[in-house]
């Protein structure tokens, strides 16, 4: 039996072991998948210059338009609340990993916080920047294909980090982040505190 409570103890007969707790509700979950999905199809299959890579853009744009609309309005845990950009935090949670703390985070940790926010802001300058390749007034201006190029380069730097911090993550936790964001449930592990 599954509760709606976020840091509910799910396990059976209420003995203290390993808890099932909600973190990513679906249009969080689907949002991310199809972004990844747009964001592998413009980088390898479509042509930069054809309509499909543009239509995937306008797609991408408006998946994470949708996702930052949805950090206001949806549920707690998808609230930009839940998980705000702190880069104070940030550094403190990495001071914590590197003293061995174990703890985790019922939504994003601090430093996956601010990816988050940084691969939303990434993607967006480069949908924006696409945008503009495509308009009378900006077709052919170098510095808005670097600006576009460039953008498309950190994305990638910033996908490796963050594979990184999932894989260091579930590592430092033995919580399976991957599966968390395919079922929505972090399974906590005995004895692993929460945030």
């Amino acid at each position: 039996m599954m509760s709606d409570m976020p840091g509910l103890n799910l396990a059976e007969g209420g003995r203290d072991s390993a808890r099932l707790v909600r973190v990513w509700d679906p249009l969080v979950r689907v949002i991310h998948w199809s972004v990844l999905l747009g964001v592998l199809l413009n980088a390898v299959i479509t042509d930069p210059e054809g309509d499909l890579h543009e239509i995937v853009g306008y797609a991408i744009l408006g998946l994470v338009v949708l996702r930052l609309v949805w950090g206001f309005l949806g549920v707690q845990t998808a609230r930009f609340t839940a998980f705000p950009p702190n880069p104070r935090a940030a550094l403190a949670h990495a001071g914590e990993i590197l003293r061995g703390d174990r703890s985790v985070h019922l939504s994003h940790n601090p430093l996956g916080a601010l990816m988050a926010y940084n691969i939303w802001a990434t993607l967006i300058v480069i949908c924006i920047s696409g945008i503009m390749m495509g308009t009378v007034r900006f077709f052919g201006v170098e510095w808005v294909e670097e600006l576009h190029e460039l953008a498309f380069n950190w994305l990638m730097v910033s996908v490796v980090l963050h594979v990184g911090g999932v894989v260091l993550d579930q590592r430092r936790t033995g919580v399976a982040l991957v599966k968390a964001m395919i079922t929505g449930i972090k399974n906590i592990p005995d004895g692993i505190s929460t945030k």
